[in-house]
């Protein structure tokens, strides 16, 4: 809302009395709960890969031991980063049910 619009009869009224212009509302692209399903389908790949891999290994297939480490790091990486995302989510959480209004 620009400073210009304001009158005087609507200045000191309400917000809820208040008639603003009709602002057209778009959907982001990527919203974060797009963003957060992306990167928790992304460890799941990382977890279904480094099972693979691991059970590739064991049964005597030609993969390199160091390919199964380095996969296994990676989803345990990142499953601990998807961890500590949730666990500061839900502090948030508290935080705001904490506030008094």
């Amino acid at each position: 809302m620009a400073l210009n619009e304001l009158t005087s009869a609507n200045r000191f009224s309400p917000l809820v009395q208040q008639k603003f212009p009709q602002q057209e509302v778009t959907k982001a692209e990527n919203s974060f709960a797009d963003t957060l399903n992306a990167f928790v389908g992304e460890v799941n790949e990382q977890q279904i890969n480094a099972k693979e891999l691991t059970e590739a290994f064991i049964k005597g297939d030609n993969v390199d031991m160091h390919d199964v480490m380095i996969a296994g790091q990676k989803a345990k990486t990142s499953f601990q980063l998807l961890m500590e995302l949730r666990t500061k989510g839900l502090d948030l959480y508290r935080e705001v049910l904490r506030m008094q209004v």
